[in-house]
């Protein structure tokens, strides 16, 4: 569940980063199927991989998870 944070807080904006994310990913895995071009297809697919991995450095910062956040 997610929570709640001031908006002086970084983590209520890396929430609202991580949803858009997440939006964005769902898109384009969506549009993988819809298109018959290979080099399209793997676009999308390796974009959602990249999109992915930002989407775990930003989880990781809010969770301070890493070394790197702490």
């Amino acid at each position: 569940m997610e929570q709640t944070f001031p908006e002086s807080d970084p983590r209520h904006h890396t929430q609202k980063v991580q949803a858009w994310l997440s939006d964005l990913i769902d898109h384009l895995r969506q549009d993988v199927q819809k298109v018959d071009d290979p080099k399209a297809q793997a676009l999308f697919e390796t974009s959602a991989e990249v999109l992915t991995g930002l989407k775990t450095a930003y989880a990781h910062y809010e969770k301070r998870s890493e070394a790197a956040w702490r």
